[in-house]
């Protein structure tokens, strides 16, 4: 078969699609339709044709969008694809759009409602018609949490076949699990873009406050930084509150220094991968009671929960990991590396996707 899957950026494709892109290539054409910020010749390497799509994924201007729907209808035309792979906010929608003009089947993936949606406003007004409009004739549309899905049904945005999935899942192979760190520090890690949405304030309010009276705590930093943080985020770095390690493309060197990995964010989630990736990993984690984050948690078993934009929550948190023994922290990250096994291993994801495609 011809398949075309299209996205924001191909980072994301590589990062959390690569299992199931290996699958599909081995059997079939598989063309990628995005923004090629990297991992191009990655996902060229698996068998995959790749054509850069004029992708503006923050972007609120109409002309635009009217552009990519069209870029859509016009690669649609010439590549005749049996089957869409859609996945992120504009390819759902504009993708989606192409496809039901063209009667091509495709298969949506929510991976968080995006801002835009749930921060209500004159764009919500202006994204639920156009959500509408992209999923309407979807042969299937993916969720990745329970609050997604309910708000779309709810709202009549999806009316057709629907699946909860357990977000994009996780490696369990490439993310093994690791042994439990030993040793004078006790050491924290953020894992993703530094921006407000993310938690990285209440992140580093929970640094300056821990380190103050357990200096044998150290504060670790990992992802791009957006240009507002560059200057504080130097600044901590320098003074020794915070470890910032810029971006790392293999993690699994971080997590295996790190006691927990602390997520504090209230950004749209469809399924935190970076909460996955931490519990398979065998590392407790601390993350806010938000969707995409609360449900990788059982509290005080592989983690805690927080309450979101609340730095005393948090600090109250780590003060709680921090009162555990070693063993009991060791016993956690266990605790969180079954849970994962169980009910997000990703080939249940890899799963979901075949039987649709064969349907």
């Amino acid at each position: 078969m011809n398949i075309v899957i299209t996205s924001n950026i191909t980072r994301g494709l590589y990062n959390f699609r690569r299992e199931l892109i290996e699958t599909l290539a081995h059997d079939h054409n598989v063309t990628i339709l995005s923004y090629g910020e990297n991992r191009v010749q990655e996902l060229k390497d698996m068998g995959c044709s790749f054509i850069e799509m004029p992708i503006d994924r923050k972007g609120t201007n109409p002309f635009n969008d009217l552009k990519l729907l069209s870029s859509y209808k016009k690669q649609f035309k010439a590549l005749n694809p049996d089957i869409v792979l859609t996945y992120t906010i504009k390819p759902n929608i504009y993708a989606g759009m192409a496809c039901a003009s063209l009667g091509i089947p495709y298969i949506a993936n929510i991976t968080g409602l995006g801002t835009a949606v749930e921060n209500g406003g004159i764009l919500q007004k202006i994204t639920i018609p156009l959500y509408k409009l992209g999923l309407k004739k979807a042969k299937k549309v993916f969720f990745q949490n329970k609050a997604n899905l309910d708000f779309m049904v709810n709202r009549g945005i999806v009316k057709g076949p629907y699946e909860l999935i357990p977000g994009s899942g996780v490696n369990l192979d490439r993310f093994k699990l690791l042994e439990y760190p030993k040793g004078d520090t006790i050491d924290f890690t953020f894992i993703g873009r530094i921006i407000k949405q993310k938690g990285i304030d209440q992140f580093i309010d929970a640094a300056k406050s821990i380190r103050a009276t357990h200096p044998e705590t150290r504060f670790h930093v990992c992802g791009k930084c957006s240009p507002e943080y560059e200057s504080l985020i130097k600044e901590l770095n320098d003074k020794g509150t915070i470890i910032y390690h810029g971006v790392i493309d293999d993690i699994s060197g971080m997590h295996s220094i790190s006691a927990c990995t602390i997520h504090p964010s209230y950004y749209p989630e469809g399924m935190s991968n970076v909460l996955l990736e931490s519990c398979a990993s065998g590392r407790p984690i601390i993350t806010t009671n938000r969707p995409g984050c609360k449900e990788i948690v059982d509290v005080g078993v592989n983690g805690f929960l927080v309450n979101q934009r609340d730095s005393d929550d948090l600090i109250s948190k780590i003060e709680k990991f921090l009162s555990l023994s070693w063993e009991e922290r060791q016993q956690m990250g266990l605790n969180g590396r079954c849970k994962v096994e169980k009910e997000f291993d990703r080939n249940i994801v890899i799963r979901s996707y075949l039987r649709e495609i064969e349907n």
